[in-house]
C-alpha cells in the first residue's frame, strides 16, 4: 500500500481548514492506494534518483 498527500475538492478543504482552526495544529490529508513496488535495475534507479534529486520528492516505481 502506498499513500501520497490528496487532491482535496474545496469543500473538503474548508473543513480540514476549520478543524484545523479548531484543534490549533496543520493536519496533511493522505490517500492510499495498493500498489506495489517494481524491481528496477541499477541503470534505471540512478535514473530516477537523478530525477529525485532535481525535482526535490521521491518518485517509487510501481508495477502496472
Amino acid at each position: 500500500m502506498i499513500c501520497s498527500l490528496s487532491h482535496l475538492k474545496d469543500q473538503d478543504l474548508d473543513q480540514i481548514r476549520a478543524l484545523e482552526a479548531e484543534l490549533g495544529q496543520p493536519l496533511l490529508a493522505f490517500s492510499c492506494h495498493d500498489l506495489k513496488p517494481a524491481i528496477v535495475d541499477d541503470e534505471n534507479l540512478k535514473k530516477i534518483e537523478a530525477l529525485e534529486k532535481k525535482l526535490g520528492m521521491s518518485l517509487l516505481a510501481v508495477k502496472p
